[in-house]
């Protein structure tokens, strides 16, 4: 059945358009797997799609390839126009043909890609779209070692641009071709110059215009430059103006950047919202500064699916930054590859601080090999970063560009290949700082500006007791490096609480056994100034068919979004200055078959009341925002009931004999003991 993209009304307004046409080719895609053979029984789709996006369907997860068909009617108006196709996500590895002729393929699944299909494209009559996408497994495209499910199809939107023969080019590494350099930013002045990237030919006559616009829609200032014949470098054009509002977490403001080329054929423009700030490192504390203003760090790693779905909406997007802001997180971390645009766009608008990583990075299993020491992998491990960087620096509120994580410095050539890597962030954007997250000693943990320790003492080996004796030992050997910490633990709701002791051992993870877990990092590590930031990983469960039940537990909160676990109420307790929290770890777990009960409360609240029956439970001060009560003895059904500066909290508990899980040995369940 053929697709008639366009509309009657659109395509007579394009005989009159003045600037770029953009229409969303979402709609109506035919879909067929490779093994198929032929499109006889394609489903219709629509964007964003993905073949397995059940995050939870780990022992049917495909690898596999793809088919995508659509039918574009291109009208006789078009006729001298340029036309392109601009995909914002397709994982991992793409190929487009129109009319059965191939025009490119992109590899890498975290970021946009346009390709200029003029040439093969009939005018005034329908086109044939193809676009073939495979998620398989493949040693030339990053990352060939992850636990995250790489979701394949295309998974963000696709859009058609209809330009004049001169134009603002969206060929740039996928970016809107009109990039933002900031030099210099301060309460008097801001400076820098804006980099575009032109279509032209010999014969271009035409005038580019910048204009720079306020929250009040007001120009604050304008420069022009005449463009004549064809220009194969990118222009750069200079600008300051006077006592600009700066973006800062605690006052976001925003400025819009509307870039036009004009000639006698027509009009391009595109426009872009952006932020000014100063980022760099306090000589004082080793901290980040935004605009002189050193910021210590409380941020969250999340990564890219929820329970319904492998391809979050804006309104997924929404959900989760809601949960963050709440947590009183102040920064992101973007795990292995960018989210969507509009992601970004909202942490611009709320002053979240975000780090975006690159796809070099390793997973904790044995079989894994992380780095091929080929010209393919090192190309598309540099296309990916250059990509990434170009598509986000207009962003304000990405401040750090992430080179690897948690690489073994094994393999001839890695060092090399990180050394250029960081050189290329730094000559693609002068600044911003570099950051890798690191598990491993010696030379690779000097590349970047900032160092990020991935640490797991407690957890998979020795005690959290040990976390004092690293800190010192890093302190006197390495304090001369910025460094900051990332740590984490499984924890899954209606686990039993068998064996929460902290050591190696374990074979599920339970809930208390991860809140433990951060309650002793936090006791050791949150008032440290020897750290620029701490990462807790992460802010949500995630989907791995790598792993056992295929999620990866280590989430604050549950990989539907409905349920809170206990650390969260501990760093909420921690961060959030603004809402004042309450809560009663453990209250899960309400069936128990010990006599002798001890309780632990998170709350931001001074001198927190417990109550268990009618007794009044002494509570002690274990830590900041963490109190733990005396050993008491309860028989039978108690009422726990706890208070604090107008808040309250508590649960019903059963001694008795202990209710374990219905099911498979420690299957993690979703629903309240």
């Amino acid at each position: 059945m053929k697709r008639w993209i366009l509309l009657i009304a659109l395509v007579a307004s394009a005989q009159m358009a003045l600037a770029r046409e953009i229409y969303p080719l979402n709609d109506g895609w035919q879909f067929f797997f490779r093994t198929e053979n032929d499109s006889e029984h394609a489903r219709i789709v629509s964007l964003p799609h993905s073949w397995n996006n059940n995050p939870l369907a780990g022992y049917r997860f495909d690898e596999a390839t793809g088919h995508y068909l659509q039918e574009l009617y291109i009208p006789n108006e078009w006729s001298g126009k340029r036309l392109f196709l601009k995909f914002y996500g397709a994982q991992s590895v793409a190929n487009l043909f129109i009319n059965g002729y191939h025009v490119g393929e992109h590899r890498g699944g975290g970021t946009a890609f346009c390709f200029e299909i003029t040439d093969r494209i009939r005018v005034g009559t329908t086109n044939a779209v193809q676009v073939i996408v495979s998620n398989n497994f493949r040693s030339d495209v990053l990352p060939v070692s992850t636990d995250i499910n790489l979701y394949g199809g295309l998974h963000r939107g696709v859009e058609l641009i209809v330009t004049d023969q001169t134009a603002i080019s969206p060929l740039y590494w996928g970016s809107d071709g009109v990039l933002i350099h900031t030099t210099e930013a301060n309460e008097r002045h801001v400076k820098g110059e804006v980099e575009v990237h032109l279509l032209t030919t010999a014969a271009t006559e035409a005038t580019l215009r910048i204009e720079l616009l306020n929250d009040r829609k007001k120009v604050v200032l304008t420069r022009t430059q005449r463009i004549r014949g064809e220009q194969k470098e990118p222009i750069l054009l200079p600008f300051g103006f006077e006592r600009p509002k700066l973006w800062s977490p605690e006052e976001p403001n925003l400025y819009t950047l509307r870039t036009t080329i004009e000639s006698e054929s027509g009009r391009d423009l595109v426009e872009i919202h952006t932020g000014f700030r100063q980022v760099e490192i306090d000589p004082q504390t080793g901290w980040i500064a935004i605009n002189g203003t050193p910021q210590q760090l409380k941020g969250v790693v999340v990564h890219h699916d929820n329970a319904t779905s492998g391809l979050p909406t804006q309104e997924d997007y929404d959900t989760d930054l809601r949960l963050i802001e709440e947590l009183g997180a102040n920064a992101i971390r973007s795990a292995v590859m960018p989210h969507g645009d509009y992601f970004y766009q909202v942490c611009d608008q709320r002053g979240l601080l975000v780090w975006i990583d690159s796809p070099l990075q390793r997973a904790p299993f044995m079989a894994d090999q992380a780095y091929f020491s080929t010209p393919l992998f090192e190309q598309n491990a540099l296309d990916q970063l250059r990509e990434i960087i170009t598509q986000h620096i207009n962003h304000p509120s990405v401040i750090l560009w992430g080179i690897f994580s948690r690489l073994s410095p094994r393999g001839q050539g890695l060092h090399e290949l990180l050394r250029r890597m960081n050189e290329e962030a730094h000559r693609l954007d002068p600044n911003r700082l570099t950051v890798a997250c690191s598990d491993q000693d010696g030379p690779i943990n000097f590349l970047t500006d900032l160092i990020v320790w991935h640490q797991e003492l407690g957890w998979q080996r020795g005690l959290t007791e040990d976390l004092s004796v690293w800190r010192d030992q890093l302190r006197t050997s390495w304090g001369h490096l910025h460094s900051a910490i990332s740590y984490g633990g499984e924890g899954f709701l209606g686990m039993t609480r068998l064996g929460v002791q902290r050591t190696k051992g374990q074979e599920w993870a339970s809930e208390r056994r991860q809140a433990l877990f951060h309650e002793d990092y936090c006791r050791e590590l949150q008032a440290d100034s020897l750290f620029w930031g701490t990462w807790i990983e992460n802010m949500f469960e995630y989907g791995s068919a790598r792993r056992p039940y295929s999620i990866n537990g280590q989430g604050l909160v549950t990989l539907n979004r409905r349920e809170k676990k206990d650390a969260y109420y501990l760093y909420r307790a921690l961060w959030n200055k603004q809402q004042p929290t309450l809560h009663l770890a453990d209250r899960r777990y309400r069936m128990r078959s010990d006599t002798l009960q001890h309780f632990t409360v998170y709350t931001s609240e001074p001198n927190p009341l417990l109550l268990v029956q009618d007794d009044t439970i002494r509570l002690h001060p274990y830590a900041p925002c963490q109190y733990r009560s005396d050993t008491i003895s309860i028989h039978g059904t108690a009422q726990v009931r706890l208070s604090a500066g107008g808040l309250g909290d508590g649960a019903i508990i059963q001694i008795g004999s202990l209710l374990r899980p219905v099911g498979r040995l420690g299957l993690p369940q979703t629903t309240n003991q």
